[in-house]
């Protein structure tokens, strides 16, 4: 049975608005809860998807790490040119990377990251990581085990060239944060699986924000905006944002 698949959105509500990023391999599906959550409370939230993102894996691969950090100038700057001059970031896992690399290229009211990388494990282990994308993707799309099968060994022969340029991205990010001055909190998994939960402790203590907070979830894994705590999530992002010096 085909599952529908996720696709970027646009919840306009108040003037206050929030760039939510997701995550590598991810969509806005990850974090479209907190979208409509944010709607409710009069936050306008978009969440745009990054190239080779929420579409075939094929795709995926043969994208890369800079054209994914232009749909994310594009998001922000469509919440511009829409007429929202204050802005604040939250992302999930790379989405929190690209926040933090915006935040330091934008002016933004605060960021907010979620179980963010600032290490990476190797090409391998990350090629794994699209590896199980590939496999539920088809799964959803409706096929069959031998289709699947056969579509992954070819997604296996191919690779994905573009996997060091994101090692790139992420050491590049952590070396310039210790620039970032806007209002931060640092959220981690304690049970995250997929990047090292020290990262959260990298960027609390790099960053020069004066208002700067870190947070740690002991019941959840790495998508923490889907996980057991998501509601206490929520509540503690609320929070935050209500705490920034908003004009609007």
């Amino acid at each position: 049975m085909k599952t529908a698949l996720s696709s970027p959105f646009f919840f306009r509500a108040g003037k206050r608005a929030v760039l939510l990023l997701h995550g590598f391999t991810g969509s806005s599906a990850d974090v479209r809860m907190l979208g409509r959550y944010l709607e409710k409370h009069g936050y306008t939230s978009l969440a745009p998807h990054y190239k080779g993102h929420g579409v075939p894996p094929e795709e995926l691969i043969a994208s890369h790490p800079d054209e994914w950090w232009q749909d994310v100038l594009r998001g922000y700057n469509e919440l511009k040119e829409a007429g929202y001059e204050e802005i604040a970031l939250a992302g999930l896992s790379l989405g929190g990377v690209f926040s933090l690399k915006l935040a330091l290229e934008q002016p933004v009211k605060g960021v907010v990251t979620m179980c963010s990388p600032m290490t990476m494990r190797t090409t391998d282990i990350m090629f794994e990581g699209v590896l199980d994308y590939a496999k539920q993707y088809k799964k959803q799309q409706g096929k069959s085990e031998q289709e699947i099968n056969l579509e992954i060994e070819a997604i296996e022969k191919q690779g994905m060239a573009s996997l060091p340029a994101l090692q790139k991205l992420i050491s590049d990010v952590r070396q310039s944060i210790d620039m970032l001055y806007a209002p931060i909190l640092v959220i981690q998994a304690t049970n995250d699986k997929v990047i090292n939960a020290d990262s959260a402790n990298i960027i609390y203590n790099s960053v020069e924000s004066n208002d700067k907070h870190i947070s740690w979830y002991n019941e959840s894994g790495h998508v923490i905006t889907l996980d057991k705590e998501k509601d206490k999530l929520h509540e503690e992002i609320l929070t935050f944002l209500n705490s920034l010096d908003w004009i609007v």
